[in-house]
């Protein structure tokens, strides 16, 4: 099966971000679009709803959505929130990127 992995720090934050919203019921959604420097965007949101194409990962009381369309560009990815001398951003390990920008935020296969 199909896995996008999520660390303890990205769970962490992402309860913090579902606690700060308010709405329990809140999923992570990563969802892929082109675009960026690299060819592919990261897009990462919060959305109560549940799309017929998703694929729903559960990590404790996080659920994680992925929509069909954007699974093979991060299948075996893993997302992170990483502190650094730059800030604080969510950051994927994703081996299906021949090519990453700078920034983390593009990438290409």
């Amino acid at each position: 099966m199909s896995q996008v992995g999520l660390t303890e720090s990205a769970a962490k934050q992402v309860e913090k971000l579902i606690a700060s919203e308010g709405n329990p019921n809140l999923k992570l959604r990563i969802l892929i679009s082109s675009g960026g420097c690299s060819g592919f965007s990261y897009n990462f949101s919060l959305d109560d709803e549940i799309k017929e194409d998703d694929q729903i990962f559960k990590f404790g009381s996080i659920e994680v959505l992925v929509d069909e369309a954007s699974m093979p560009f991060v299948e075996g990815s893993q997302l992170d929130y990483v502190t650094d001398l730059m800030g604080s951003s969510f950051q994927m390990t994703n081996p299906n990127a021949t090519s990453e920008c700078g920034c983390g935020s593009s990438f290409s296969v």
